[in-house]
């Protein structure tokens, strides 16, 4: 068991509900897109798959998809949607878990990389996902990148999102690398609303293409999104594809 936080059955229940922007086609559709592009002709493992979110309707395109996941509440939830046999889900951590086979792409998407809370298992789970490659193959990772420079002197908190349901806030520990999220979700009509937080190990890309090197894993390709936009200093977020070499 890595620190992970596990995601509870409550929580679940609830993802894809409270996820509905990201599963729209506009976000999707780029996603699928670039991903399906790396797998080409091969297999493809989703690091924290979740719900299947991705790996559903990647596998609906054709795309042999397997999972890993470490929380059996969000795979109960995926298994509403495809069966074992269409997508197979190994339950486990994402930097020990061994799944059989190689993969042409192994990915985490949506900034999963950080609920690994120490860089040792961030570490293991570049090493994994070159475990599980094949020559040639990619590994990919969709990131934040750390929003450090709105803080002002003295403050510690950056607003992520403020909306008429939803209030979404991280506060970070500079010391140890952490960032707690934050969020306060209006819980139906009736006025109420529910908190809950998260922890997560921010990283920066230079130090993920040190971990990929140590995994012996080269840098190919760094985006700032799913549409190949160039990634620059004003990014928000990074897409990084990192290859197995022949």
């Amino acid at each position: 068991m890595t620190s992970s936080e596990l995601w509870t059955r409550a929580n679940a229940d609830r993802y894809d509900a409270e996820e509905t922007g990201m599963s729209s086609a506009a976000v999707l559709g780029p996603t699928l897109d670039f991903l399906a592009a790396l797998a080409g002709n091969g297999r493809a493992l989703e690091f924290a798959v979740g719900t299947g979110r991705v790996a559903v309707p990647l596998r609906a395109r054709g795309v042999p998809v397997a999972g890993v996941e470490l929380s059996p509440h969000m795979v109960a939830v995926l298994r509403r949607k495809v069966d074992e046999a269409t997508l197979p889900v190994a339950v486990g951590d994402m930097a020990t878990t061994v799944v059989p086979g190689r993969f042409s792409l192994v990915y985490l998407v949506y900034n999963t990389i950080t609920n690994l809370l120490t860089q040792e298992e961030q570490v293991e789970c570049f090493r994994n996902a070159a475990r599980h490659l094949e020559p040639g193959g990619r590994f990919v990772i969709e990131l934040n990148v750390p929003p450090l420079r709105f803080l002002p002197p003295g403050q510690v908190a950056v607003p992520f999102d403020v909306s008429e349901r939803h209030l979404g806030f991280d506060t970070f520990d500079l010391v140890e690398q952490v960032l707690v999220s934050h969020h306060l979700t209006r819980d139906g009509d009736d006025g109420r609303y529910r908190r809950g937080s998260s922890r997560h190990r921010y990283a920066w890309p230079a130090e993920l293409d040190l971990m990929a090197r140590i995994a012996g894993l080269e840098p190919e390709r760094r985006v700032a999104d799913w549409d190949g936009a160039p990634f620059t200093q004003d990014s928000a977020k990074h897409v990084s594809v990192w290859r197995k070499p022949v």
